[in-house]
């Protein structure tokens, strides 16, 4: 029974000291990018054959066998 109720002050405590722990840490600010990313034009590929994926599946998943399973 002790365990229990020191686990729930426990939980408490760290309920309520939450929010000044995070507003106590120190602001990052980000660094300044010196190049571009070397990988710019491939997010346009990645794009379109995750489309061409998509609908392939939906015409695999649509077409076929229309015809009942059982007589």
């Amino acid at each position: 029974m002790k365990f229990r109720n020191l686990a729930a002050a426990a939980a408490a405590l760290t309920l309520a000291a939450a929010p000044a722990v995070a507003q106590a840490a120190p602001q990052r600010t980000a660094a300044p990018a010196e190049e571009g990313s070397e990988m710019s034009g491939s997010s346009w590929i990645i794009a379109i054959l995750a489309f061409a994926a998509i609908i392939a599946a939906v015409v695999i998943a649509v077409g076929g066998d229309d015809d009942p399973v059982s007589p």
